[in-house]
């Protein structure tokens, strides 16, 4: 395969692509939609799949041209995704200098994937009905740059007659969209599976096994849940959750029967070439934007606070191990410890850790190593996880997973599923949670997570 570029309208930005599309099933939105945060270069449009794969416990359906085949993954998901993405593009073509994403793999990866990966207890409810991971193959991405104001459309092809009918193809796709409705605001009913004296009782377990000696942090959370009206378009929410809420690793897919709707503020892991990057959330205070002196007054404790400090510092020990599976040792380095940054409606303190890659490493490696985020399970991690299975009655679904890509080149961005809708039928449904340390307070845990909750309530309101 080759790779051809085209440039189009500069009317077209990112968001006005994906509204034309949005409607197809597997359309994929990777939104940097908080122009006002450095990593909000880059967006990103994929479409029409060549190929589709979706698995749950180990069984695998990948729908193509050729039809459906079920396949067990012996060798483990990411194997199975390695293979099909070099299967459509052996030569991982792209354009030097271009955007980080031109085509590959993309879509989400659920938080209940790790137990591919590790042997975890099979405690929750295993109601989550859709699948762990819902991955397209893209040979067509429209990659809109932000700093430069213009998008091109990057097409993989055997030659420059198939490149001009795909793009073709893709502007009379286009050119069938409807209108998008406006939104209507709605107020919805929702409902929680945890009394606020439930979770705090969970939060106070989860410092009982702290003190036991098992863990020294868990990422506890819980679920939220609401119907919706006939006829609700969670794209024309989308649209108001992005206005209300913008977030740097936003994103909406259209997975089918199941649509991920995020505000995502936490970039998990990347990769490009062989530097590879996290970037761990751990504390937070609500972003008061009507009153400064109140505003300063949540920085300053924030930057203060011993306990989300040592909370952000344990997840930086974490994910040095996991980076080091996988990189060369004496290049696993944090470059920026406890940084306060401020998101549309909370701060948080944002740790940077950078490694080199080995040599026979490649980004699957990567995201196996580091999978599902440390910064969402705990530390030690899987007796975290083996905790979070005990402790939260249902399975997480996407939420604290992973939305992003993997290029045909090996390059690699993703986000860390949270501030995230799940739309299912008639239903809507997200969680929020916070990490667990010694001394977390119950009270204080559970009002963490409505300060978190706030801008997915607010959403739905509509913008002011």
């Amino acid at each position: 395969m080759n790779i051809y570029q085209f440039e189009l309208d500069a009317s077209f930005d990112a968001l006005s692509v994906f509204s034309k599309v949005q409607a197809y099933p597997y359309s994929l939105f990777l939104d940097s939609a908080d122009q006002a945060h450095p990593a909000s270069r880059y967006s990103f449009v994929a479409a029409f799949p060549v190929e589709t794969i979706e698995g749950k416990d180990g069984a695998y359906c990948v729908r193509n041209h050729n039809g459906q085949h079920r396949i067990e993954a012996g060798e483990g998901p990411l194997h199975l995704l390695r293979s099909r993405l070099r299967y459509h593009n052996a030569l991982q073509a792209r354009i030097v200098d271009g955007p980080p994403f031109q085509g590959g793999a993309a879509g989400f990866l659920g938080y209940d994937l790790g137990r591919a990966f590790e042997h975890l207890p099979e405690k929750a409810q295993n109601n989550v009905n859709m699948p762990d991971m819902i991955i397209g193959i893209y040979d067509r991405v429209y990659a809109y740059d932000h700093a430069l104001g213009r998008g091109k459309l990057y097409i993989h092809a055997s030659d420059e007659a198939e490149a001009n009918e795909k793009y073709h193809d893709f502007l009379q796709r286009m050119d069938k969209a409807g209108e998008i409705p406006s939104y209507a605001p709605f107020q919805p009913s929702w409902r929680s599976n945890f009394s606020r004296e439930g979770y705090e009782n969970m939060v106070q377990k989860t410092i009982d096994y702290i003190r036991a000696g098992d863990i020294f942090q868990a990422n506890i959370s819980q679920r939220f849940d609401a119907d919706l009206p006939k006829g609700f378009d969670p794209f024309s929410h989308y649209l108001a959750l992005r206005e209300v809420n913008p977030a740097p690793f936003a994103g909406y897919f259209n997975a089918g029967d199941v649509i991920i709707s995020s505000a995502s503020p936490e970039r998990f892991v990347t990769v490009r070439g062989d530097c590879v990057e996290t970037k761990p959330i751990k504390g937070t205070r609500p972003h008061i934007k009507e009153s400064p002196e109140q505003d300063q007054m949540h920085r300053t404790a924030l930057e203060n606070s011993e306990k989300d400090r040592a909370e952000n510092v344990m997840i930086v020990d974490l994910l040095r191990n996991d980076l080091s599976k996988c990189c060369l040792p004496e290049y696993v380095t944090v470059t920026n410890l406890c940084a306060l940054e401020t998101f549309a409606s909370v701060h948080h303190l944002v740790s940077t850790i950078q490694g080199r890659l080995r040599p026979d490493h490649d980004a699957f490696d990567v995201l196996q190593g580091c999978f599902p985020g440390g910064s969402i399970t705990g530390a030690p991690k899987i007796r975290s996880m083996e905790i979070i299975d005990e402790l939260e009655p249902t399975r997480r679904g996407p939420y604290c997973g992973s939305m992003g890509y993997i290029g045909f080149d090996g390059t690699m961005d993703t986000n860390i599923l949270i501030r995230t809708l799940v739309f299912e039928g008639r239903g809507v449904s997200f969680q929020v949670g916070g990490g667990i340390v010694v001394d977390s307070n119950p009270s204080e845990e559970y009002e963490e997570t409505l300060t978190k909750a706030h801008g997915l309530f607010k959403s739905f309101a509509g913008p002011p």
